[in-house]
């Protein structure tokens, strides 16, 4: 066994809150594109006096863009991260509370987020979550879901894989410490299967591996 081998460890988002905006932008390419799309497909569905839920909101990044929005229409963010450090650090709209997103009381809602949050569920979990946001989403309502969605096969997964390492490098990422990253999610980070968000999601967005999708609430 090599020492790299002996020595990894399995990622954590515990105390790494200082390091995590530019480590994602770093590492995501598009993470600011992305964020951006969100803001704007959820102004969509905001109404006035609305209540929103940011599942996994780490430093702030989804509340902060949706903050002009949510002041115009005296729209309430609640914030939610199991990572106590995250939680410390947060910069939003009203105030981050520690919590398992995965058994939070979730009261009815009129957009839920999930931006890079459903991956590091188990997916009993996450599938449990999602029925549950499904149930608690007002009519009219939305769910926002970004996230990394399980490599297609054959050679297009081959090119994939390539392009994500290729962009990060790009981004000045060092080549070793993107292979440890990588190494240390292995059974921590559970790509999405094809299809199960279900049959109503639409895809909005797309880079690789990741993408976006719109859940729309029960017709009014």
């Amino acid at each position: 066994m090599t020492r790299a081998a002996r020595e990894l460890k399995d990622w954590t988002f515990r105390g790494f809150s200082g390091q995590f905006d530019g480590h994602v932008r770093e590492q995501l390419p598009w993470y600011d594109m992305a964020t951006a799309a969100v803001a704007m497909i959820a102004r969509h569905y905001i109404p006035q006096g609305g209540k929103v839920y940011d599942l996994g909101c780490s430093t702030g990044n989804i509340g902060r863009v949706l903050a002009p929005t949510l002041h115009e229409r005296e729209a309430r963010l609640v914030a939610l991260d199991e990572c106590r450090d995250m939680v410390a650090a947060y910069r939003g709209p009203g105030r981050a509370i520690t919590a398992d997103v995965a058994r939070y009381p979730y009261k009815a809602f009129d957009v839920g987020i999930a931006f890079l949050t459903l991956m590091f569920l188990p997916v009993p979990e996450r599938r449990r979550l999602l029925a549950t946001l499904r149930g608690k989403v007002k009519p009219g309502g939305a769910i926002i879901v970004v996230d990394k969605e399980e490599s297609p096969g054959g050679y297009p997964a081959t090119v994939l894989s390539r392009l994500t390492w290729d962009c990060k490098l790009r981004q000045g990422a060092e080549p070793g410490a993107v292979m440890r990253k990588e190494l240390s999610l292995s059974g921590v980070q559970r790509p999405l299967y094809k299809g199960e968000l279900g049959p109503d999601a639409v895809e909005v967005f797309r880079f690789g591996d990741f993408a976006g999708w719109l859940i729309e609430g029960k017709k009014p």
